[in-house]
């Protein structure tokens, strides 16, 4: 895997601001083997005209442009189905996705590629993602970490590793973790292969139910109950305007406060989501083991969702309905699980 073909699946929902300086990190990227799809969400505001635009333009700025394709979607399909229609159209043996609202690195997709070079079993890659600072809809490079990785806690709530904290050298070290964050993720195409599932005849990677949110955890949970491995690589450089989630936090209050900033649309679809990511991917003996973590902010999670978000009580509905499909999902992922419980358990912090 020396020089493999790396497909970069750049998923569009009225950009704005964000469009230009994204792709032009793309196309700006020392490493020349890879194709770009870019998918554009029903927009409807001209993205697809800019998108034309600015690749002409680089163009005539002599700059090398890889093979593209652009595919106008006729409704959203969240970053779930946008995701996977890029997947599906694309050819290469990497897939790097990627969100409207980050700047890649000249050395991104080289040094994605090095990750995956001559390693054994290695699924996904995570980069070391800096923050952008938003000013005037001006995008500034910061030293702030937004993330280096999943984590999941005995509780069962996710978190972004490292996010908020100043990059000090912290977290200069490659090692393996629990799963990649869906700001940016780059999967080995075997892997995705190996992970999708299938049901009525469609190709799920991530899952469709779960629309956007939480679809990148559900997604790095099965490739672990595989046996796949998530591996963090420094060297791998990028910066995101995460517009939600300032912060790793932990106890029940800054929880509260982080969960405040988040639209309305996002609470409700994290609430359902991760439900139905734990109806798919729970061992019973493993949240049987950590019940003293999880139920208590389980029932706090219900509790606050009943009294305080009326606008969320329809994720309940829509959760009790969309349960059966998880289940029967459920059946198929752990029918062919590979990892033992053991080693599974370490995981969760």
């Amino acid at each position: 895997m020396r020089n493999p073909l790396i497909s970069v699946n750049l998923l569009l929902y009225k950009p704005n601001f964000y469009l230009k300086p994204c792709l032009d990190s793309i196309l700006a990227q020392s490493y020349d083997n890879f194709e770009l799809l870019i998918m554009d969400n029903d927009s409807a505001d001209g993205t697809v005209e800019r998108v034309k635009e600015i690749i002409e333009q680089a163009q005539k700025e002599g700059q090398k442009i890889p093979f593209y394709k652009i595919i106008a979607n006729k409704e959203n399909l969240g970053f779930a189905g946008g995701h996977n229609l890029g997947i599906n159209e694309s050819k290469g043996e990497l897939v790097a996705m990627i969100n409207q609202d980050v700047i890649l690195d000249e050395d991104f997709l080289k040094q994605a590629a090095q990750a995956f070079d001559g390693a054994e079993g290695i699924g996904s890659a995570q980069a070391k993602i800096l923050r952008l600072k938003i000013n005037d809809g001006n995008l500034i490079k910061t030293d702030i970490i937004d993330t280096t990785g999943l984590v999941i806690l005995k509780n069962r709530r996710i978190i972004a590793r490292g996010q908020g904290s100043q990059d000090g050298g912290q977290y200069d070290k490659p090692e393996e973790v629990f799963g990649v964050d869906g700001a940016l993720p780059v999967y080995r195409r075997e892997a995705l292969e190996g992970a999708k599932i299938v049901i009525g005849g469609k190709k799920e990677y991530f899952d469709e139910d779960f629309f956007a949110y939480k679809e990148d955890v559900d997604l790095a949970w099965r490739m672990r109950l595989y046996g796949w491995k998530a591996v963090y690589s420094p060297g791998i450089i990028a910066w995101h305007a995460r517009t939600s989630g300032d912060s790793e936090a932990k106890n029940y209050f800054a929880v509260v406060k982080e969960r405040l900033k988040i639209s309305k649309f996002a609470k409700y679809l994290s609430f359902k989501n991760q439900r139905l990511m734990q109806i798919k991917n729970e061992q019973a003996p493993l949240l049987l083991k950590d019940i003293f973590y999880w139920l208590p902010k389980e029932i706090a999670s219900w509790i606050f969702v009943i009294l305080l978000e009326r606008y969320s009580r329809r994720a309940m509905r829509k959760l009790f309905e969309q349960a059966p499909l998880a289940m029967q999902k459920r059946k198929m992922i752990m029918s062919r699980k590979k990892i033992s419980n053991q080693e599974m358990s370490k995981w969760f912090k």
